[in-house]
């Protein structure tokens, strides 16, 4: 990508939509469409950093996803076991690289290894700061906010905070994604748009691109597209 006037974003968020249409079309299981997927994922973490992008959240499995058939699921979950074992394998190649992975979503209800090994890809990669992956999983924005509130509420109870103490800031800084800035580019491709419950705190002022490409066929070139996009939007945050 030719960088000369073009704006990076610092903070770029990602609805990998489409994987189940992208099968269907070729007349294959949706399961082959995650898999397609889920090295597209690599792809994008990986020209990301090369570029400069310093965080990244890609929506991975949604709240909802559990309602998907038991056979889909779990091939989700075992692709995700198998990327967690594979960062276990490759931990020489993750250092080098500067991945600091952080897993955004609620660990309940999710299988014990697979949980155990996001803890300890995250504690592995904690000291890392060439560029930050969220990965969303079992995630839900409206459920993250009352995660939020009801760890102030704790608070309040034990006499820590007082009701005016709510702020914004208060309550991002209890959200996943505490501590990062919040996107500033949202992509999704499959051609749909809207939020689908993603970050819905934090993208009250994130630029929104849309894209018709199925997430297993989106390309660094499609990603340059959208960031070439965000360079010519003029962000007002509510100013004139």
């Amino acid at each position: 990508m030719e960088k000369e006037h073009i704006v990076l974003p610092e903070h770029i968020a990602i609805i990998m939509d489409g994987n189940g249409r992208w099968a269907k079309k070729r007349g294959l299981e949706r399961t082959e469409g995650h898999k397609v997927g889920a090295e597209v994922f690599r792809k994008i973490c990986q020209y990301g950093s090369d570029i400069g992008i310093k965080y990244m959240t890609f929506y991975a499995f949604s709240t909802e996803n559990w309602k998907r058939s038991a056979f889909e699921v779990g091939t989700i979950m075992n692709l995700f076991r198998k990327y967690l074992e594979e960062m276990e394998e490759r931990e020489g190649e993750n250092e080098e690289a500067g991945y600091n992975i952080h897993f955004i979503g609620s660990r309940e209800g999710m299988p014990e290894d697979i949980a155990q090994l996001m803890n300890v890809v995250e504690a592995r990669s904690s000291d890392k700061d060439k560029i930050h992956i969220n990965i969303a999983v079992n995630y839900g924005g409206r459920d993250e906010i009352v995660h939020a509130a009801k760890r102030l509420a704790k608070r309040i109870e034990k006499g820590e905070l007082s009701p005016e103490d709510i702020t914004e800031e208060a309550i991002s800084d209890n959200l996943y994604t505490a501590g990062q800035p919040d996107p500033d580019l949202v992509i999704r491709p499959s051609g749909e748009n809207r939020l689908s419950n993603f970050l819905i705190w934090q993208s009250a002022y994130a630029e929104f691109y849309s894209s018709d490409v199925l997430w297993p066929d989106f390309t660094p070139e499609d990603l340059d597209k959208a960031i070439e996009e965000y360079s010519k939007r003029n962000r007002r945050f509510g100013g004139i």
